[in-house]
């Protein structure tokens, strides 16, 4: 029997639900009346028989298959679009006249650019096939009885799976019973803290006493006895009852919507569901429409391939018309040559070379891409990536390590230790340690402490030791040195991140959780763990010591809970201080704000002996009670903790500030805590206490004070919040509109399915690849292979050099079309004695150039490194795309200059060295009366081709001089002509290769119809060094405006760290503030 798999079903699936409803969702049954509803015995489990009728019946447990694009497909796609068709327009034109040779050039053309960009394109839909895996391949299942590991895709409702700490859940599931089960959510819901499960809460009235609700409708984040695939174990055991598989659960469901986003044409209806005659008639020429753009590849593609496309259609009408005035200048003669000289025009009109030269750069743009840790899913994101503006970016393992760190810790009557940063922050050897004889609340910012030998330490100081003993022994995490690692230098963590982080501490004074302690001949034995409990928030253990029987109750917790269960506080002798009275409560207060003001989460630690002997019996019964040894305690310090910011992470935020780039924090941590990081990466001005307030208030915000606001409101503000705190999921996808209402271009990272709608919603989608779901790989255009934000700056620079080189290659082939397109029709006044127009230059010298000369030297353009200032300007207009003011001026000068030198050359030759007689038939055939023509044509061939090579190097910096520091620091310049070999062997290759084809009898005058010169070259020589001349004076007449109207920084000008932040938020220091997009940053 089929299982139900329609989307229209899956779109209708109640969350909570199992794949065939039952009467409630599941968190709102006990456990046994959900195994009754789903057919399956607890203990059991299903039948093998049972368990392959329900695979049948429910379809395989994974998120089903996006529909990929066949090879047919693909290389369909290259031949069916505007480009191809014209080139093979023009194709066909050739052979239809028997020019052969142009035919045969262009026909190999041609046939280069689809394989290439078949090949490009096939490699790209194989690399996003291999991003699909279902997260958990494997499941612990009972079945018949028995515990056994299944594949996890055979999982179906009503199997009983078993969880264990690390183990990623493989479906939604009801939790039957559980021991200190933790699961992190991160990945669905954003809460980067590990939910504690509960199978006995029961929510929306039903079932039974423990209903914690009137209502069904729970939030998944508050289903405290389910259990969601793809969230992992973070702590603890438990067995549950799959009650959903596949596209039921809840990130199949985020799955589904995602893929039924399209951009499919809607037919108009008014409100009452009709539509009009005109609706219809405009629905179908809309259809009609995205047939043929399709067709033509005007509505497919990345932005620049549409922007391509149309190009190529227009530069066809124009390449059309030339032709026409090249028939008319000739009355429509139906000569050969006349008509080879209009298909000549024609093709010289054509960027030739554009498709082939876009699709290597587009290739290896990507593999350079991978080699700086960022996967391209979507080649549209490698233009995007240019144009962002403003980057949306999770805290947790991007602009932080990921990994839980003890940063401060306060003993009361001895001090505060601090440690400073660290790139390693397991390896206990590794540690910056000072101490400061002070209260947390007293100490600034620049109290530095002294530094200490922390192995010395515990020796000198008893409030030290206690705390030590409860950090390391209340604690069930452990560190240890990695046993294959031969240099020691590496060390193996298991456990919950906060409990690790106080064990690596501990483990930083000599102590370990597996190893005696090192100053200390006592080893002890856990008898018994009070485990964490939401409702006290707090988590105790009585240990042993082995050799004198003491037994000690060690706690830690939150410090309101800890407070309650202590009546004594130590001294800086360890002598015990009877009651706490409300001053020592007070101080205690004051310094946990402290460590939460920098950011920090704070711990208490308390101990105490034992008020009574416990038995063996007892503890094997598990018959103590944790309200006799949680009293009566003695309050040992404070702990803060907090995930470290990346090192690499400030650079990279100020080299954002200095592209022009915002960088926003969305998080799902405490304000305080995001702040605090903010400020410590650069995202945040150092100079926080000079804001004006209500910048300030602005500039830093809750989910919740930002989605109260409404949109009119958010428009309103000066500026939108650089950090949110508490963010949801929704709130991402509202920043995004928000930025998008005032024009900016956004880059949004994400890791978990909870953050699939922002991926899909900004204009660059940036999964997580270590840590993130599949889900969010699939709404992405790009994955970072290491899950760091100085990968998305890898990826902006790389983004913005690739746009760089389009610009560059792209002005380098038009430039040459405008330049002798307007050579050839002003040549056109050319005649011989027959009253047929000369060629300037013949179809193969014109298709040498383009094709042998021209594809080498864009190609190289293409393989070019990024520019120095290429971080130092703002992010490019995507309004205008490639086609730039600068571009399109750029476009008319040097079009017009190498028109200029060609026409020039031709008539310097021919009526300056010769006679000005342009023979007869001489397009077509060597006479005795061609000479000068052939020896013009001949001189005009190298100046245009050699003016065109060395173009390339003009083009490598569109502003800056080609012997910038050739006099005074030429080694570097030579290095900067070399560091692109292949753009220089192009170059120089290039010059020297044509020379030949002057020389060669039979090729010079019979296949590219010119001859050997030798005065000629003084003209060769002047129309070069006039080109390069009037290159250099047009880029500096650029830079002196620019500099002058303060649009580019000076030679040698560098902003400070200081001066940058001084740029980016000085407006808000002092003055009024425009508000709206006029003021957005």
């Amino acid at each position: 029997m089929k299982g139900k798999t329609a989307s229209e079903d899956v779109a209708a699936h109640i969350s909570g639900q199992s794949n065939e409803p039952i009467s409630r969702p599941a968190h709102s049954l006990t456990a046994d009346e959900v195994a009754v509803e789903l057919d399956t015995n607890q203990t059991q489990g299903l039948s093998a028989d049972e368990a392959v009728q329900r695979l049948q019946k429910y379809g395989p447990n994974n998120l089903g298959q996006e529909k990929g694009v066949s090879a047919v497909a693909i290389f369909m796609q290259q031949i069916f679009n505007s480009m191809t068709l014209v080139l093979l327009l023009a194709l066909a034109a050739s052979f239809a006249i028997k020019a052969w040779i142009e035919g045969g050039v262009l026909g190999g053309m041609i046939l280069l650019n689809i394989f290439i960009g078949f090949y490009q394109d096939l490699q790209a839909q194989r690399t996003i096939a291999s991003l699909s895996s279902l997260n958990s391949p494997s499941a612990r299942v009972v079945r018949e009885g028995h515990s056994e590991t299944v594949d996890a895709e055979t999982l179906v409702p009503g199997d009983i799976v078993e969880l264990k700490t690390g183990d990623v859940v493989p479906a939604d599931a009801r939790i039957i019973e559980c021991v200190n089960l933790e699961a992190d959510e991160a990945a669905l819901t954003g809460e980067s803290v590990p939910v504690r499960k509960d199978p006995a809460l029961v929510f929306g009235g039903g079932g039974g006493a423990d209903s914690d609700s009137e209502s069904d409708d729970v939030g998944p984040g508050d289903r405290l006895n389910v259990v969601f695939s793809s969230t992992t174990i973070t702590k603890g055991r438990g067995k549950a009852i799959v009650l959903a598989t596949g596209m039921y659960t809840e990130i199949g469901a985020i799955a589904a919507a995602l893929r039924a986003q399209g951009d499919t044409r809607k037919l108009n209806k008014d409100e009452f569901g009709k539509s009009s005659t005109k609706d219809y008639i405009f629905f179908a020429l809309g259809k009609v429409w995205d047939v043929i753009g399709e067709f033509l590849g005007l509505n497919v593609g990345t932005p620049l391939q549409r922007k391509l496309s149309a190009l190529f259609l227009i530069i066809f009408g124009i390449a059309v018309l030339c032709a026409i005035i090249v028939m008319a200048a000739n009355e429509f003669s139906n000569r050969t040559d006349v008509i080879i000289y209009a298909i000549t025009t024609a093709i010289g009109t054509l960027p030739v070379t554009l498709i082939l030269v876009l699709t290597i750069t587009m290739a290896a743009g990507t593999k350079v891409m991978v080699d700086r840790h960022v996967l391209v899913r979507n080649m549209r994101s490698l233009e995007a990536l240019g144009g962002v503006t403003n980057i949306c970016s999770d805290k947790t393992g991007t602009l932080t390590q990921g990994k839980m760190v003890a940063r401060m810790a306060w003993m009361p009557g001895h001090g505060t230790y601090s440690l400073g940063i660290t790139n390693e922050p397991y390896n206990p050897e590794i540690a910056d340690l000072t101490f400061v004889p002070g209260l947390p609340k007293d100490m600034t910012d620049g109290d530095v402490g002294q530094s200490i030998k922390a192995l010395e330490e515990e020796k000198a100081h008893a409030p030290l030791k206690n705390f030590l003993d409860v950090a390391q022994l209340a604690n069930l995490a452990t560190v240890k040195r990695a046993v294959s690692d031969e240099d020691g230098a590496s060390w193996n963590v298991n456990g919950d991140p906060t409990e690790i982080a106080i064990q690596v501490f501990a483990a930083r004074f000599g102590r370990s959780r597996d190893v005696k302690p090192s100053f200390d001949d006592a080893a002890w034995n856990q008898l018994v763990e009070f485990p964490f409990d939401s409702s006290i928030k707090k988590m105790s253990v009585l240990c042993r010591n082995k050799h004198s029987g003491d037994v000690m109750v060690l706690t830690k917790g939150a410090v309101e809970r800890v407070l309650e269960s202590c009546d004594k506080v130590a001294a800086a002798d360890d002598t015990l201080i009877e009651g706490m009275s409300d001053k020592v409560r007070a101080q205690v207060i004051a310094n946990m704000e402290a460590f939460a003001r920098r950011g920090l989460r704070v711990l208490a630690f308390a101990s105490r002996a034992s008020p009574r002997a416990v038995t063996e019996d007892e503890v094997r019964l598990g018959s103590l009670k944790r309200e006799e040894f949680e009293d009566d305690m003695v309050f040992r310090g404070l702990v803060g903790i907090y995930d470290p910011p990346r090192p690499e992470t400030r650079p990279s935020v100020f080299k954002c500030h200095q592209a022009g780039i915002a960088v926003h924090m969305l998080t799902g941590d405490h304000p305080e805590t995001a702040r605090t990081i903010a400020i410590e990466v650069g995202i945040l001005p150092s100079r926080m206490d000079l804001l004006r307030a209500d910048i300030a208030k602005q500039i830093v915000m809750t989910a919740h004070e930002f989605d109260k606001l409404s949109d009119e409101e958010v428009d309103q503000l000066p500026q939108l919040p650089l950090v949110v705190a508490r963010c949801a999921p929704s709130t991402k996808v509202r920043m995004i509109d928000a930025l998008h209402r005032r024009g900016r271009y956004v880059a949004m990272t994400g890791d978990g399915v909870n953050d699939s709608p922002s991926l899909h919603r900004a204009d660059v989608g940036i999964a997580m690849g270590l840590n993130g779901s599949d889900v969010a790989k699939s709404a992405s255009d790009i994955v970072l292979s290491d899950d760091n934000f100085a990968s998305i700056l890898n990826a902006v620079e790389e983004g913005r050099r690739i746009f760089d080189n389009i610009q560059k290659f792209m002005l380098h082939v038009l430039a040459a079309n405008v330049g002798f397109v307007t050579a050839l029709l002003i040549g056109l006044a050319y005649k011989d004695s027959t009253g047929v127009s000369v060629f300037q230059m013949t179809p193969i010298e014109i298709l040498f150039m383009l094709l042998v000369a021209g594809t080498f030297t864009e190609t190289g353009l293409g393989f070019e490194g990024a520019s120095p200032d290429i971080l130092r300007r703002p992010p490019q207009s995507l309004k205008h795309g490639v086609f730039t003011p600068e571009f399109l001026l750029d476009l008319v000068v040097y079009g017009v200059l190498m028109a200029v030198c060609t026409i020039c050359t031709f008539v310097t030759v021919m009526f300056g060295i010769w006679d000005g007689k342009f023979g007869e038939n001489c397009n077509v055939e060597w006479g005795p009366t061609c000479e000068g023509v052939f020896r013009a044509r001949s001189t005009c061939f190298i100046v245009l081709t050699w003016i065109f090579l060395v173009f390339a190097w003009v083009l490598c910096d569109a502003r800056r001089s080609f012997f910038d520091g050739m006099i005074h620091d030429t080694r570097n310049w030579a290095h900067r002509l070399w560091r692109n070999p292949f753009l220089f062997w192009s170059i120089v290759g290039g010059i020297l290769i044509i020379i030949p084809t002057l020389y060669i009898p039979t090729l010079n005058t019979y296949v590219f119809l010119h001859t050997g010169i030798d005065l000629e070259w003084t003209v060769v020589f002047a129309a070069f060094f006039f080109f390069v001349a009037s290159c250099e004076s047009w880029k500096w007449a650029k830079r002196v405006y620019l500099r002058r109207n303060n649009l580019m920084l000076r030679k040698g000008e560098e902003l400070g760290e200081e001066d940058l932040e001084a740029r980016v938020f000085d407006k808000f220091f002092l003055g009024e503030v425009e508000g709206g997009s006029k003021s957005e940053q």
